[in-house]
């Protein structure tokens, strides 16, 4: 089994960037952005060196969507590899095109990241080589030439490597032995709606949390170990004290969307965000 981190080419490196998220994706209003912004058209924050103005303020100037957004290292990618470092300031023509390839390959990388935490479990050894072999299948699209990347089924391929992290997520979760006090929190499950709820305290380890709806739950003190949380929105959800090592499919953006505070346990791949930190 690998060592359960996560590789360099799957971590956003905004130096070797042309800002495409801050021009390429579009937002609107809201409590997670400060203004609308159409796709295509860059951000007022983002400066000539493709730097964001506001960076280390992002969140005290309403832009709590751009702490919680995540590109897995494709913005490199796309950055330096697919156009060969070729900004979309200095060759205009090119901008349309990357801009339509840095959301699929967000996507790609995406699935690589999962698939990588997959082969770091223990439980998972009986499909070790699958998950490699699809591992190296996506290294593969990625590396391709923009044109194959936008005529790319995306869909088929996310399909074949959701087969294989479900079934990760059933060979570790089937490792846990739930509580009798388990049973009040029976109906939660994957894509449950559980905005604002009251979970302070609960047993819900190896639980299936796939896309559930955390917003604002409060969820301190909650022992979420092993539980699968790949695409669950943990906005303003309260992780203090919680225990989250061992998750599943966590992410630095659903973490950086939370509120939490030194005493949450976070997998090791992962990291306190400053806001947690600060006082107030």
């Amino acid at each position: 089994m690998k060592k359960n981190t996560i590789p360099e080419e799957l971590r956003s490196n905004c130096e070797k960037c042309f800002g495409l998220c801050c021009v390429a994706l579009p937002y609107a209003k809201s409590a997670d952005f400060a203004f609308n912004k159409d796709g295509g058209t860059p951000c007022p924050n983002l400066q000539a060196d493709f730097r964001c103005g506001i960076h280390n303020h992002l969140r005290e100037k309403g832009f709590r969507g751009c702490v919680s957004y995540e590109c897995f290292g494709a913005g490199q990618k796309v950055s330096q590899l697919t156009y060969r470092g070729n900004d979309w300031r200095d060759h205009p023509a090119l901008a349309k095109e990357m801009f339509d390839v840095l959301p699929r390959m967000q996507q790609l990388h995406e699935m690589l990241y999962y698939l990588n935490e997959a082969l770091c479990q223990e439980e998972a050894k009986s499909i070790y080589r699958d998950l490699q072999t699809v591992v190296e299948e996506t290294e593969l699209l990625t590396n391709l030439n923009s044109e194959s990347i936008l005529s790319l089924d995306i869909s088929a391929h996310r399909g074949k490597v959701n087969e294989l992290l479900l079934r990760t997520s059933e060979l570790v979760r089937a490792k846990v032995t739930l509580k009798k006090n388990k049973s009040k929190h029976r109906k939660i499950g994957r894509g449950s709606d559980l905005i604002a709820a009251k979970l302070r305290g609960a047993d819900l380890r190896g639980a299936n949390l796939r896309g559930a709806l955390l917003i604002a739950a409060d969820l301190s003190g909650a022992d979420l170990r092993d539980a699968d949380l790949i695409g669950a929105d943990f906005r303003d959800a309260d992780l203090s004290g919680a225990n989250l090592t061992g998750c599943l499919f966590l992410t630095q953006a659903q973490v950086n969307a939370a509120r939490g505070d030194i005493h949450t346990k976070l997998p090791p791949a992962l990291r306190i965000p400053e806001h947690w930190l600060r006082v107030g």
